[in-house]
C-alpha cells in the first residue's frame, strides 16, 4: 500500500497553552487519514539544545521543526511530522518534537513532566538530547524519568500482589536513545577506549550505600536501567563554530564538521533500522487513527486530572475498534447473501446451506478485525445482529417466494375464474369439469420452476380463497345425487385435515432447522474465539518471557554489583509475573 501523507511541514498535534494542554483537531486529522503501521520516534531535552537539528535530519529535511536560534525557544507543546518511512515501505516514520523543558519563559514548568511522559507513553523509540558528557548535573535533569512512576499508570486497578504499577512499565515502554552534544570528552574508562553504549552504562553504576544523597544518585539511574532495558547512546562533536551554530540548518555539510556529519549519520541510520513499529499489549501495530485515539485518552486523562493509564487506552481503542469490527463483519454478511444467494429458495434448509459460510467468513471478520473484548460483549452483539439479518433473510425469501407465487397462480388460475364467471361450469355435470381443469392447471403450476419454499402454502391458501366457488357448484351441479354430494364434502375436508398436518410438521420442521442453525452458528463463534483466545494467550506469554527475560537481565547485573535489596525486588516482580501467566482455561460466550 502506497503511502498517502503529504505533510510539507510539521503541525503542532499537543499544544501547550495557557497550563493547559489541547490537542490539535487538524494534526489528529492527519493521523485518522493514515492506515500504515506508524514508527513514531519522539526527543526530548532541554531547550536550546538542538532537538529539532536530528529530528529534521530524520525527517530527511534541512528544515521543517523550528530551530529556534536565539534563547527564545520555539517549540511549544509537542510537534509532529509523519513521513514515508525510508526503510520500511508501507510505513509511516512519525516524529514528534517536544518543547525545551524547564524553559525560563514559561514560568510553570508543571507540563513538562506531562510532556515527558507523553513523548515516553506515544513513542517507539525516545530519544533524550542533553548538551555536555552523563555527569550528576546531567542526571539531576533527568529527574523526570524518577518521576514518571507518580504520571503513568500501567494499569487501570492496583496488583494485588502488591507490586508496584511500574513494574509492568518496561512491557510498554520505548527504546531509550541518549543524544549527547557538543561531547569533548575522550570516550575512555580506566585509560581504554571505550563505545558511546559503554560510556553510558558505565555512567549508570550504582553507589552502595543508604543516605539521602546517595539514594537521589541512584534514583534516576535505577529508574533509567528498569524502565528502560534497551538503551543506546550518541556522542556528537560541536557541528561548527559557536558563531555559526545558529545557522545550522542553512549550512551545507562540507561546512560542518566531517566528525558530526558522520555522527548524525549513524544516529539517523540507527533510529531508521532499529526503532520499532509501535505496538500495544497484545501484539495490537498502531497506525494512525490508533495513535489518534491514544493521544485523546491521554490527554483527555490529563485535562481531567487523572492519570494516564496504559491499559485504559488500549481498552478505549479496542471499544472503538471492535464497534467498527461488528460493522465490518455485518456489511461482509449483507453483501456476500446478497451477492451469492439467489431468492427465493426452494427450501429452507437451502438458503440455511447458503448462508452457513457466509457466517463462518462474517465471524472471521470480526475476530481478525477485533481484540480485547471484555466479556465477548461485541461478538455476542454481532450474534445478535447475525440472528436478526438471517431472520430478515428469511422472511425476505418467504415474501420474494410469495409475490412469485401469487403473480403465477393470477396468470395460471386467471381464465379459469372467468370461465367460472361466464357460468360454464353453471350446468350438469360442471363440478367435475370444473375439479377436472382446476387439477390440470394445478400440475401446470406445479411444474413452474423458481417458485420457492412458499409454492405449497400460497397454492392452498388460493384455494382456500376459493372453496365458495367449488362448494357453490357442487351445491348446484344437478347430475350429483346429495350422496354423492356429502362423499365430495368428506373428501374435501379430509384434504384439508391432511394439508394441515403437512402445514403442522413443516413448522415443526422448520423450528428444529432453525434451532439446529442457532447450535450450529454457536459453535461456530466458540471454535473461532478458542483459536484467537489461545493466539492471544501465547502472544501474552510471550511478551511476559520477553519482560522476565529483560529484568533477569538487570537482576543479574545488580547482584554482581551488590545490590541485593534492588535484585530481590526485581526477583519478586518475575515471580508475580510467572504466577500470573494466563492459564489454559477460559469462559466463552
Amino acid at each position: 500500500m502506497a503511502s498517502d501523507i503529504h505533510m510539507p511541514k510539521p503541525i503542532c498535534l499537543i499544544e501547550n497553552t495557557e497550563e493547559q494542554l489541547v490537542v490539535n483537531p487538524e494534526a489528529l486529522g492527519y493521523l485518522s487519514a493514515m492506515k500504515q503501521p506508524v514508527v513514531v520516534v519522539a526527543i526530548v531535552g532541554f531547550y536550546r539544545t538542538g532537538k529539532s537539528y536530528l529530528m529534521n535530519k530524520l525527517a530527511g529535511k534541512n528544515a521543517g521543526f523550528s530551530l529556534g536560534s536565539t534563547v527564545q525557544s520555539h517549540t511549544k507543546g509537542i510537534w509532529m511530522w509523519c513521513v514515508p518511512h525510508p526503510q520500511k515501505p508501507g510505513h509511516t516514520l512519525v516524529l514528534l518534537d517536544t518543547e525545551g523543558l524547564e524553559d525560563v519563559e514559561k514560568g510553570d514548568n508543571q507540563n513538562d513532566c506531562w510532556i515527558f511522559a507523553l513523548a515516553v507513553l506515544l513513542s517507539s523509540t525516545f530519544i533524550y538530547n542533553s548538551i555536555g558528557t552523563i555527569n550528576q548535573q546531567a542526571m539531576d535533569q533527568l529527574h523526570y524519568v524518577t518521576e514518571l512512576t507518580d504520571l503513568i499508570k500501567s494499569k487501570a486497578s492496583p496488583e494485588q500482589n502488591g507490586v508496584d504499577d511500574s513494574a509492568n512499565f518496561v512491557g510498554f515502554f520505548p527504546i531509550f536513545v541518549w543524544a549527547l552534544r557538543d561531547f569533548s570528552l575522550e570516550l575512555e574508562a580506566n585509560g581504554k577506549p571505550i563505545t558511546a553504549d559503554e560510556y553510558l552504562e558505565h555512567s549508570l553504576t550504582l553507589k552502595k550505600g543508604s543516605d539521602d544523597k546517595i539514594k537521589s544518585f541512584n534514583e534516576p539511574r535505577l529508574c533509567i536501567r528498569k524502565f528502560f532495558p534497551k538503551r543506546k547512546c550518541f556522542v556528537f562533536d560541536r557541528p561548527a563554530q559557536r558563531k555559526y551554530l545558529s545557522k545550522l540548518e542553512t549550512m551545507k555539510e562540507e561546512d560542518l564538521s566531517e566528525e558530526f556529519v558522520e555522527q548524525v549519520r549513524e544516529f539517523t541510520s540507527y533510529i531508521f533500522s532499529s526503532s520499532d513499529v509501535k505496538t500495544l499489549s497484545g501484539g495490537i501495530i498502531v497506525n494512525g487513527p490508533r495513535l489518534q485515539s491514544l493521544v485523546l485518552t491521554y490527554v483527555n486523562a490529563i485535562r481531567s486530572g487523572e492519570l494516564p493509564c496504559m491499559e485504559n487506552a488500549v481498552l478505549t481503542l479496542a471499544q472503538i475498534e471492535n464497534s467498527a469490527a461488528v460493522q465490518k463483519a455485518i456489511e461482509h454478511y449483507e453483501e456476500q447473501m446478497n451477492h451469492k444467494v439467489q431468492l427465493p429458495t426452494e427450501s429452507l434448509q437451502e438458503l440455511l446451506d447458503l448462508q452457513r459460510p457466509i457466517e463462518s467468513e462474517a465471524i472471521e471478520v470480526f475476530i481478525k478485525n477485533s481484540f480485547k473484548d471484555v466479556d465477548q460483549k461485541f461478538q455476542k452483539e454481532l450474534g445478535a445482529l447475525l440472528d436478526a439479518k438471517l431472520e430478515a433473510f428469511i422472511k425476505k425469501n418467504m415474501d420474494v417466494s410469495s409475490a412469485r407465487c401469487s403473480d403465477l397462480l393470477e396468470d395460471i388460475f386467471g381464465p379459469l375464474e372467468k370461465e367460472v364467471k361466464e357460468g360454464t361450469f353453471s350446468k350438469p355435470g360442471g363440478y367435475y369439469l370444473f375439479l377436472q381443469k382446476k387439477q390440470e392447471l394445478e400440475k401446470k403450476y406445479n411444474q413452474i420452476p423458481g417458485k420457492g419454499l412458499q409454492a405449497e402454502k400460497m397454492l392452498k391458501k388460493y384455494f382456500d380463497s376459493k372453496d365458495d366457488v367449488a362448494e357453490t357448484l357442487l351445491k348446484a351441479d344437478q347430475s350429483l345425487t346429495e350422496a354423492a354430494k356429502e362423499i365430495e364434502v368428506e373428501r374435501i375436508k379430509a384434504e384439508a385435515a391432511e394439508a394441515a398436518n403437512r402445514d403442522l410438521e413443516e413448522k415443526q420442521k422448520k423450528y428444529e432447522l432453525m434451532m439446529q442453525q442457532k447450535e450450529e452458528s454457536y459453535q461456530e463463534h466458540v471454535k473461532q474465539l478458542t483459536l484467537k483466545m489461545q493466539q492471544e494467550r501465547e502472544q501474552l506469554i510471550r511478551e511476559q518471557d520477553k519482560i522476565i527475560s529483560l529484568k533477569l537481565q538487570e537482576q543479574k547485573r545488580l547482584l554482581n554489583e551488590g545490590f541485593q535489596n534492588e535484585s530481590r525486588k526485581l526477583h519478586q516482580e518475575m515471580e508475580s509475573l510467572k504466577n500470573s501467566k494466563p492459564s489454559g482455561g477460559c469462559t466463552i460466550l
